[in-house]
């Protein structure tokens, strides 16, 4: 580097090396003579030792010993210094033969003054970096470990994979500093070399514990069974302390998709869930759908969409993708072209509320199983298009349950939500419509199996908060939550079908009787306001400081808190974990029907007063809260029943 641009501590660091280099070259010859001993004075020789000092200095200089940093000084810096001071010597030797001819000068002095001259260079840069950071035996140890530290927390298989890949591989990213675990058993403890410094209510302490070569710079999740309530304190924990958090694949991965323990993936809103994901039981799903023509309705939505691929890797003999939304069909069947080729598929436009496309469409395809996902779900649009969500969500379910009974379907499966539950919505009102359809058929036993699965909000689907919150996010903010203190309970996608899949794949013993709901154990609701936070950390920004959060009131027909059980019904566990069963009330088949009549006559007729009043007679819990009376609308209480929930729009 240029002369000017040199500064004060380069200069002084250069001073001290030339100084030293002096020092042994006189230390090398003093060690000499006294070695042999011969009588020598410092002045005999004191040209030669503004030789090699003067060597030293241009060796060093242009050898780019001044390039490094006494604090981070390493290994790398040692051989620097070894090679540096083994050329000025080369260089030196040459010269004072040409200068002195080597009269009276020990050549044994040459090889002395190396083991002198390292050491006095190498020797004050280790003694300021093992000060700064508080133990030479460590920084000896770490020598030139260039890789990030990271705290894991969790100590079972995944974590000891993860430290056993970055000790085999030096060329991987991360050097494990610490662990945290919860289980104080384990606190203390050692795993492969590392200790287990304490619970993730230490994690604060545990970082300012450690030396500063130590510090992480990251946390990564090596547990996979850790809750969403853990991942959220975090998130808390990291973000004050400037560290980044991220989650291990999980140990099946690693064999699936040919991942290793060191390929990380971010924290994701699905983790933020407040207790561990579901995990299909694959053998009887797989027995149910394999070799059967199967037809899903809603097959371009997020939840149809999820069930066609999940369906096409358990072998089916068709699958019959049934959409009215001509870009949403296109979406999927290009999909299955791309991914599934192999699986038989055909794409069909139709509307559930057409008995004529409907039966054209079971004639032609003779399906077996059906899996019923289509419905209008966005609460407000439903709310200001009452008999539009009725003739879709109520009659077209309809049409579509009496099509199975005529064609012997095997099964149909309803997908319905919590907001049939004590409905003050109309979406909510014909979800539970549909609920009672199919409920009236199932009792009947006329040869179709009807199943209902009942689950709350999926992160992620068309017009949930969600997607709602990342494309404020991506503009800056602010994100909006209706009210401070809504709740909702939430499950992924895969969730939700998997749920679908295995209950329609129960045995029919185990329902004791027809007429049943399914619905999922979903742990605790999660605060709206809390998940807003939580994403907004997640995108690397501070909630109020870089985004800010604005509260908008409850729309139309919105509660504060989502059931997924009317108080008169019960809950039965099933022998699959995360799946119950309910029992709500079933109304009689001739009285339904008849009450459906007017309700599609009404609704056809575009009369809404009509509409509504027939639904309240239909679901007398009904408790329409129309706009503008939302502030009166009374909080439903969480029922014993609010640790299980559903799916529907926002």
């Amino acid at each position: 580097m240029p002369f000017a641009r040199l500064n004060r501590r380069i200069v002084l660091v250069a001073l001290h090396d030339i100084v030293m280099a002096a020092v042994s070259f006189q230390l090398a010859l003093g060690l000499r003579y006294w070695l042999a001993d011969l009588p020598w004075t410092l002045s005999t020789y004191w040209e030669a030792m503004v030789i090699f000092a003067a060597v030293a200095a241009v060796v060093f200089r242009y050898s780019g010993l001044y390039r490094g940093i006494w604090h981070f000084a390493s290994v790398r810096d040692m051989l620097a210094i070894m090679r540096a001071s083994a050329l000025a010597l080369l260089i030196f030797l040459p010269l004072l033969f040409f200068v002195t001819r080597l009269e009276s000068y020990p050549r044994s002095a040459l090889l002395l003054q190396f083991f002198i001259l390292v050491p006095l260079l190498g020797g004050p840069r280790l003694l300021y970096r093992s000060w700064k950071d508080g133990s030479l035996i460590e920084l000896w140890k770490r020598g030139e470990d260039k890789r990030v530290p990271v705290l894991l927390v969790g100590s079972g298989l995944a974590a000891d994979a993860f430290i056993r890949e970055m000790e085999r591989n030096r060329q991987a990213g991360y050097r494990v500093v610490g662990i945290i675990d919860n289980s104080e058993g384990r606190q203390g403890r050692d795993l492969r070399g590392v200790r287990i410094l304490g619970g993730l209510h230490d994690i604060s302490a545990v970082v300012q514990g450690l030396r500063e070569f130590d510090r992480p710079r990251r946390i990564i999740v090596a547990d996979e069974r850790l809750g969403g309530g853990a991942i959220r304190q975090l998130l808390d924990a990291a973000t004050p302390l400037g560290l980044t958090v991220a989650r291990l694949p999980r140990l099946t991965e690693f064999r699936k998709e040919g991942e290793t323990a060191q390929q990380l993936r971010p924290i994701d809103v699905e983790d933020l869930l407040g207790r561990p994901q579901r995990v299909l039981n694959r053998a009887p799903v797989a027995k149910l759908f394999a070799g059967r023509r199967v037809l899903v309705t809603g097959a371009g939505g997020t939840i149809g969409s999820e069930l066609v691929r999940q369906i096409a890797e358990l072998a089916p003999s068709l699958v019959v993708l049934f959409e009215q939304s001509e870009h949403a069909l296109y979406q999927i069947d290009m999909e299955m072209a791309e991914r599934f080729a192999a699986v038989p598929r055909m794409a069909v436009l139709a509307n559930v509320r057409s008995r004529d496309r409907i039966e054209q469409v079971f004639r032609e395809y003779r399906p077996e199983i059906v899996l019923h996902a289509a419905a209008y779900k966005h609460v407000p649009l439903v709310e200001g298009n009452a008999e539009e969500g009725v003739l879709t969500n109520a009659i077209g379910t309809r049409e579509l349950a009496e099509a199975c009974q005529r064609h012997g379907v095997e099964a149909m499966v309803l997908i319905s939500t919590d907001k049939a539950v004590n409905p003050t919505n109309v979406m909510g009102a014909t979800k539970r419509v549909a609920e009672m359809i199919c409920q009236s058929l199932d009792v009947a036993q006329a040869g179709t199996r009807f199943v209902t699965v009942r689950f709350g909000n999926v992160l992620g689907s068309s017009g949930s908060v969600v997607p709602l919150f990342q494309r404020q996010l991506s503009q800056g903010g602010p994100l909006t939550v209706t009210h401070p203190d809504v709740t909702r309970f939430f499950m992924t996608t895969r969730e939700a079908v998997e749920l679908i899949l295995q209950a329609a794949a129960l045995p029919q013993e185990e329902l004791n009787g027809g007429g049943k709901i399914f619905v999922l154990d979903m742990g605790e609701p999660v605060r709206i306001q809390d998940l807003a936070r939580q994403m907004i950390r997640l995108a690397g920004l501070k909630p109020d400081v870089d985004v800010k959060i604005v509260f908008t009131g409850l729309r139309p027909g919105e509660k504060l808190y989502e059931e997924v059980l009317h108080h008169d019904e019960a809950l039965v566990p099933t022998s699959q974990e995360g799946i119950l069963l309910a029992a709500p009330r079933v109304l009689d088949r001739a009285e339904l029907n008849a009450a459906l009549d007017v309700l599609a006559q009404a609704a056809a007729a575009r009369d809404t007063a009509t509409v509504l009043a027939q639904l309240k007679i239909l679901v007398p819990e009904f408790r329409h809260a129309p706009l503008g009376q939302d502030k009166d609308m009374p909080v439903q209480a969480a029922t014993a029943a609010t640790s299980v929930a559903a799916v529907g729009g926002e």
